[in-house]
């Protein structure tokens, strides 16, 4: 949220808990009665008192290529190559000819020459094995993933939220 959002929750008694050091201050005007000078620190991540949406808990993250090259990790999860983002496409496991759909756990990175030759076809029936399995990431995993400016008490509270078994 942006600093401004989290202001106004300071400024209404909506936080329930902070995390990390204050990391900006906030000065406001100055009050008739006191003749002092408002200020506000803002902690790195803040928990609000309320209700939480049921789709804010887990949400589904974009699925942009961008997203996808950096959950990929820029590799072509065809070859396994290495390449630079310009160099890399977005590839249905099963084309969306033979009814594959848009979603994270159907599309892999995959460089021009991988997904050309396997063309409308899918890995079995290309000869064209995946190195890994597509899944979606979570919502923590995608702020990761984002390349965001993270701080490193944020990225210490996100990395507790990472998923406790790794993928295979």
């Amino acid at each position: 949220m942006s600093w401004q959002d989290a202001t106004c929750l300071y400024a209404r008694g909506a936080v329930a808990w902070t995390l990390g050091d204050p990391c900006l201050t906030v000065r406001g005007g100055i009050c008739r009665v006191s003749g002092q000078r408002s200020r506000m620190e803002l902690h790195p991540i803040i928990a609000a008192r309320g209700h939480a949406r049921p789709s804010a808990l887990d949400p589904t993250p974009a699925l942009t290529n961008a997203a996808l090259f950096a959950r990929d990790q820029h590799l072509c999860l065809y070859c396994g190559r290495d390449y630079p983002r310009q160099h890399l496409t977005r590839d249905h496991v099963k084309p969306l000819s033979q009814g594959g759909r848009d979603t994270w756990e159907n599309v892999v990175a995959a460089c021009f020459h991988c997904n050309s030759r396997k063309g409308g076809r899918t890995p079995q029936q290309a000869s064209m094995p995946l190195l890994a399995v597509p899944y979606r990431p979570s919502w923590v995993e995608h702020l990761i993933l984002s390349n965001r400016n993270i701080l490193a008490d944020q990225m210490a509270f996100l990395k507790n939220h990472l998923p406790k078994r790794r993928r295979q």
